[in-house]
């Protein structure tokens, strides 16, 4: 028997940098476990250059990379998700839709790092960072026995996730 492959929405409002480095990381740091999407509320068009620097390295496929919108993911023909993630302050607080399936949902906030202005290499360093918190957040979610913990206990865990710091 197959082991369960769960799928984790990642949410923010532009899906230009924070979400699509989280949908990157879950998808590869998972294992085949886990299968990362992302979208936005009011995606931006474009994922940020500085975010696609970051996500080289994990080895997921770039041409996979768009920003889009969380539309997509609300229909009846759309990948159930286990789990819906917001990755920044303003989504956490607008309307979501019903998503199918009722998925667990969270809030792992961070600092947006596309609306970080500066130079070329300080703004490097930001994308750097909040990968680094993203990474560190994602450590811990994925190695959670989701199989063995019932619903309430895992939707605890993914709340403490998000209001740790794990600033790196």
């Amino acid at each position: 028997m197959s082991e369960k492959v769960y799928n984790v929405l990642f949410l923010c409002s532009g899906n230009s940098a924070r979400s699509v480095m989280a949908e990157a990381l879950a998808s590869t740091m998972g294992k085949g476990r886990f299968r990362g999407y992302s979208a936005g509320s009011f995606p931006s068009g474009q994922v940020n250059p500085y975010a696609i620097e970051q996500i080289a390295g994990t080895g997921y496929p770039l041409g996979q990379l768009r920003s889009k919108s969380w539309d997509e993911f609300a229909t009846p023909d759309a990948p159930h998700m286990d789990f819906v993630i917001t990755v920044c302050d303003n989504a956490a607080g607008e309307i979501c839709p019903i998503w199918p399936g009722h998925p667990m949902s969270a809030h792992w906030g961070f600092q947006d790092p596309a609306a970080f202005a500066g130079a070329e290499e300080e703004t490097r360093v930001v994308f750097q960072k909040i990968f680094r918190q993203i990474v560190s957040r994602m450590n811990v979610f994925l190695s959670l026995p989701l199989h063995m913990l019932e619903k309430n206990a895992i939707k605890r865990e993914l709340d403490a996730i998000g209001a740790s710091d794990h600033a790196v």
